[in-house]
């Protein structure tokens, strides 16, 4: 749950304006603290969200018709610039070298922060810098941005609106002086309202912010981002019109065999998705190892390269929406769809790595797309009778490499339904979205968005660098392990041991001492509560109700098993050594405030050398 600091003590605001000024924030901030202030705050982030999405598209589309004479020139082919016709279809040469020496400069000069793909950015302004995000970086990550996407960038929108809604929300917060918490809240409410704006989808908007932003399902969080999602979906249908953002035809599973192909077509998205990861990173390696000019003349450069392989494949130019609904409409063959997604990935490597500014969202749903509608067509040449439609497979394939990318399964799921509307394939989206998360996680530490930070040193996971609290090994700051419940014993004798222990979980131990689990008083007293109806099948004993946690080893950061300790359903959770599994301590809240004394109270800790599982 988020909770806000005491006003005032946010060490940022206006203080400097003098002592009436300096006086009447404080009432704005105690407003702030109430549930009704967060809602009209919430509220006041989403318009400014909604009306920030409108100008961010006017710009987009500003200048790609001033760069291309095109409303979008990634479906219009080789075209010529109706303004330059002598050029031919060479003048993509000249379009990201003139867009990159407006936006460098511009980026250089006022927002570095704007630079790059936006999301990693935000994120750690949440999770290590109270929430606090530079106001400039709203102006500059717009213009950017758009001319970045206008001028042939293969980037997306989501990071920058993401980024824009974000500092909104930041800087409302300043102005009010909320306590840190609600400031962290107010920028997963710019994040959330400036998806569901910028894409017609307010409920993806929310677990976009939760998943990703927040990384937290706190009630009091989702009530105020479903707020500002809907005061910015609801400006931007005003806009934009409440329809789909994708217009694609109804699909069908057809064979319950297809259910098979789209687990597998997930398992390899997964891949791609981190393999557009690692190939991201690195080729803004090799652009950074090759460049030693100035940074603000770093796009202009290498939009030369950039501009070599949209001559070559025009598709690649900004967004692609037109391409990827073709794609998914079957216009193309399987191995044009295979040259554009390995173009795709090399485009948006590119695009970034020479230091333009966008997302990464609308590049991986281009990306599954190529490779779902690849997939498609060669199993409807091999197995013509059960394989189905391949635009299902496109469908599906966006949101799986999606998810392999960001490894956030929620927002995929939801998001692919609300730009589609497509319900019907709900449920193989769901399975491919799921395994190509899971294949990620076996073959990656990191997603997209965390990798940026831990190249740069940031672990969002590890203690922030200076805390008080995190950095000690779980073996100095444990306590002894607490009188352990028998497996055997019954459930009224286990019920009288818990209510006498503090801690509302004790851990349970057979026979032989070795360790079975954990059971909570919550648990015992459900069952001892109900009448079953199969009362042969009813838990009897301790064991019956025993579940494992997630492990805490004593050579374990006290930082990491933290976020285990705060989501566990007691107020403590068992130690265990690293080999061989045997309960050595127990880590409640009282053990880990304790770290911040270099001596345990007497008899409080064992320090070093654990505690017997016995006690």
């Amino acid at each position: 749950m988020l909770t806000s600091s005491p006003a005032g003590h946010d060490g940022d605001g206006p203080s400097a304006a003098g002592p009436d000024a300096a006086a009447r924030w404080p009432r704005f901030a105690a407003v702030s603290d109430a549930q009704w202030g967060l809602a009209a705050l919430a509220v006041l982030v989403g318009i400014g969200s909604g009306l920030g999405s409108i100008v961010f598209r006017w710009l987009i589309k500003s200048f790609t018709w001033l760069f291309t004479g095109q409303d979008d020139y990634a479906g219009a082919g080789h075209a010529a610039n109706p303004y330059l016709p002598w050029l031919g279809p060479y003048f993509v040469l000249l379009t990201p070298v003139v867009g990159g020496l407006l936006y460098g400069p511009l980026v250089d000069r006022f927002a570095k922060e704007a630079r790059g793909h936006g999301v990693p950015e935000v994120m750690l302004a949440v999770a290590r810098r109270g929430g606090r995000i530079n106001p400039n970086v709203s102006v500059v990550k717009a213009l950017a941005s758009a001319l970045t996407i206008g001028s042939g960038g293969s980037v997306g929108r989501e990071g920058p609106i993401v980024q824009i809604g974000s500092a909104l929300g930041s800087t409302l917060g300043r102005l009010v002086r909320v306590g840190e918490g609600r400031m962290k809240l107010l920028v997963a409410c710019g994040a959330a309202g400036g998806i569901a704006a910028t894409f017609n989808a307010p409920l993806a908007g929310v677990f976009f912010a939760m998943e990703l932003i927040l990384r937290d399902f706190a009630i009091e969080a989702f009530g105020a981002l479903v707020l500002s999602s809907v005061a910015a979906s609801i400006i931007g249908r005003a806009a934009f019109g409440d329809v789909a953002f994708l217009s694609l035809p109804s699909f069908h599973v057809e064979h319950v065999a297809q259910y098979g192909l789209f687990a597998a077509l997930g398992v390899v998205a997964g891949a791609v998705g981190v393999g557009f990861t690692r190939i991201l990173y690195a080729i803004e390696d090799a652009c950074d190892w090759a460049w030693r000019g100035p940074e603000w003349l770093r796009p202009a450069v290498g939009g030369v390269l950039l501009g070599l392989l949209l001559l070559a494949l025009p598709e690649m130019y900004g967004v692609g929406y037109p391409v990827l609904q073709n794609a998914a409409e079957g216009q193309y063959t399987a191995l044009f769809l295979l040259l554009l997604l390995v173009g795709k990935i090399l485009a948006t490597s590119l695009t970034i790595g020479i230091g333009g500014s966008g997302g990464v969202f609308a590049p991986s749903l281009f990306m599954g797309a190529m490779l779902g509608a690849a997939y498609g067509a060669g199993l409807q040449y091999l197995i013509p009778g059960t394989a189905g439609d391949a635009g299902a497979y496109a469908l599906v394939g966006m949101g799986a490499v999606f998810a392999g990318a960001s490894r956030a399964p929620i927002t995929a799921v939801v998001i692919l339904f609300e730009l589609t509307g497509e319900y019907s394939i709900i449920l193989p989206l769901m399975l491919a979205i799921v395994l190509a998360t899971l294949t990620s996680k076996l073959l990656s530490r990191d997603t997209i968005y965390t990798l940026k930070l831990r190249r740069r040193g940031i672990d969002l996971d590890a203690p922030a660098p200076g805390a008080a609290l995190g950095g000690q090994r779980l073996d100095e700051v444990m306590e002894k392990v607490p009188e352990p419940i028998p497996a055997a014993c019954g459930l009224v004798e286990a019920a009288d041991l818990l209510s006498l222990s503090p801690h509302g979980i004790l851990p349970v131990v057979d026979s032989d001492g070795v360790f079975r689990g954990t059971v909570t008083a919550r648990a015992v007293a459900e069952v001892l509560a109900e009448a079953p109806e199969d009362a042969k099948r009813a838990p009897k004993i301790a064991v019956d109700l025993a579940e494992v946690p997630h492990p805490l080893t004593s050579d374990m950061s006290l930082g990491a098993a933290l976020h285990l300790l705060v989501s566990s359903p007691g107020t403590g959770l068992p130690v265990l050594e690293p080999e061989g599994g045997h309960l050595v301590g127990w880590l409640t809240h009282q053990s880990a405030l304790r770290a911040l004394h270099r001596d345990p109270p007497s008899g409080k800790g064992p320090g070093r050398h654990g505690g017997d599982p016995k006690g």
